[in-house]
């Protein structure tokens, strides 16, 4: 049995929206985006489960992940109901409901615990440095142990649980009844919009600048963790690895910039409603990149022994980004919608019965 719940629109509220209720239905929002169809009313039909407070509905359904906020729905909308910040906060809210651990939830809803959890590991990175007298040596051998501990941690305890949790909400409740073989024939799907973000490029249409800077910057992010991860950036003496760790971090810091910079002017529908996870993600990978460029150049020209700050500060982003941005912050976006779209392209293959 469907069960209502009227308080849903209020819990909504703290994940980012304001007053979806404005809408009037008037259908100005699926006629003009390309998501919808004569078989699926987009985003209407999210639109009155958010409404109705339709829970079950909404877990259960994959529609936040196909939008990737061109923003045509809000500019459409008459009303300023913001369909488009609607979808966006219904995708964190799905996060929440993932994530077994509870913590993403609290961190989305409360600003006070994330910059105290930020603050707790920070100082967490002083003690250890301070335990080792901040030998750079030591800090850099256990700032690479950490980041191969902390990519096998998150993923065995914290995503392989929680994907099991949105396969469950989304086939196994509804029903979809999918062979092991189909899985496994549509996985390409999977790799091609977690390595290209096609269907960005579908939502933008004509202008695939914001399509192409996704890419660079997925290609440049994970190009970087494997640099840094697997062939010890910070440690090699190979020229051709150093240049690519250069390169990588360069591309990161520049499209970030440019991204940062768009959510100060507000400049595009996407960037209107920014909220604390939208900023800390962007800030995060922009420093990340820098200082990662930095302690790298400190170590060429050998002086980061003398500026050990540098790389203390290097190593305490990486700690909050890979201990609570990664896990329960924004860049779960990109692993669900990557696997919603795969799970979009098993259900469309459901013979009907």
């Amino acid at each position: 049995m469907t069960k209502v719940n009227p308080e849903f629109a209020t819990e909504l509220t703290k994940y980012g929206i304001g007053d979806f209720n404005a809408c009037f239905n008037c259908g100005n929002c699926t006629a003009t985006c390309s998501l919808s169809t004569s078989d699926s009313s987009f985003p209407r039909e999210m639109i009155r489960y958010t409404t109705l407070g339709l829970e079950d509905e909404i877990r259960s359904s994959l529609k936040p992940w196909e939008c990737y906020y061109c923003g045509e729905c809000s500019k459409e909308c008459p009303r300023q109901a913001n369909p488009g910040e609607l979808m966006m906060s219904l995708r964190r809210w799905l996060t929440a409901q993932y994530d077994w651990t509870g913590l993403s939830g609290l961190l989305y809803r409360s600003l006070t615990l994330t910059v105290t959890a930020l603050l707790l590991v920070a100082a967490g990175v002083f003690l250890f440095a301070r335990t080792v007298h901040f030998d750079a040596e030591a800090l850099l051998h256990t700032g690479h142990r950490f980041e191969m501990l902390a990519i096998a941690t998150v993923f065995l305890v914290i995503f392989i649980p929680n994907l099991f949790r949105m396969w469950y909400y989304t086939i196994v409740k509804n029903e979809v009844k999918a062979p092991v073989k189909r899985y496994l024939t549509t996985l390409s799907e999977l790799f091609v919009q977690m390595f290209t973000q096609k269907r960005a490029r579908d939502c933008d249409g004509k202008d695939n600048f914001r399509w192409l800077e996704h890419l660079v910057l997925v290609f440049a992010y994970l190009s970087l963790l494997f640099t840094t991860v697997f062939l010890n950036w910070f440690g090699t003496g190979s020229l051709f690895i150093i240049v690519l760790g250069y390169v990588e971090s360069f591309l990161i810091f520049v499209i970030t910039i440019h991204f940062v910079s768009g959510r100060i002017k507000r400049n595009k529908a996407l960037n209107t409603f920014s909220q604390p996870s939208d900023w800390l993600f962007v800030i995060w990978l922009l420093l990340m990149g820098l200082t990662a460029f930095l302690v790298r150049l400190f170590i060429d020209l050998q002086i980061l022994e003398a500026n050990i700050w540098i790389h203390l500060i290097h190593l305490t982003l990486l700690a909050q980004w890979a201990l609570i941005i990664v896990p329960f912050g924004k860049w779960t976006h990109f692993l669900y919608r990557s696997f919603g779209l795969y799970f979009v392209k098993i259900k469309t293959m459901q013979k009907p019965a």
